[in-house]
């Protein structure tokens, strides 16, 4: 009995260990209700204030965390963010996307990497990331790699953590035409 309980605690370390190397944490779950928050905002190129709950006000809201502007997975996930703009505009969701990086910055990143399709959200002080744990474990000056569909009510409808940036647009997307009752595959 000893061995298998000293095998079971192996594996379980070993688990938690990956989850420490690569950065994966226990992200908040579907069912959550999120807090309301203000953060500086660009779009375009220029900077204003974003509040959640006036965006919820309009439909759901697609919210993702990333680590930094401008590295190479950033800037993929943003570019394949804002290519499907229209389709999350269609199924009546908002994109937005958060990183710890400083608005000027991000002023940039919106015009070249989101197409000036989406605002994206300056928290360098990180209050936001870790209100929603997404931060990263290994690196916690950095956000990980976190995607929420969150409902109009304030509420976790999806969530994904993944540090590749590859299936974050394809399961957000995939979330929000269900709720709209859109077809899922084009």
């Amino acid at each position: 009995m000893r061995s298998v309980n000293g095998w079971k605690q192996a594996v379980v370390a070993v688990i938690a260990f990956a989850g420490w190397v690569t950065g994966a944490q226990a992200a908040l779950e579907i069912g959550d209700k999120v807090a309301d928050f203000v953060l500086p905002s660009a779009e375009g190129g220029k900077e204003g204030r974003f509040r959640l709950s006036e965006m919820l006000a309009r439909g759901p809201v697609v919210l993702y965390f990333f680590p930094a502007a401008f590295s190479e997975g950033c800037s993929l996930e943003a570019h394949a963010f804002a290519e499907a703009v229209g389709e999350f505009t269609a199924a009546g969701a908002s994109v937005v996307g958060i990183s710890a990086d400083d608005i000027d910055v991000l002023k940039t990143f919106s015009v070249k990497a989101c197409q000036s399709k989406f605002p994206v959200l300056a928290d360098p002080k990180m209050d936001v990331i870790r209100a929603f744990d997404a931060g990263m474990r290994s690196r916690p000056e950095y956000a990980s790699r976190i995607t929420y569909v969150i409902s109009t009510d304030g509420v976790i409808l999806h969530q994904y953590t993944s540090l590749n940036p590859g299936g974050h647009v394809a399961r957000a997307l995939a979330v929000v035409r269900a709720r709209a009752r859109l077809p899922v595959s084009r």
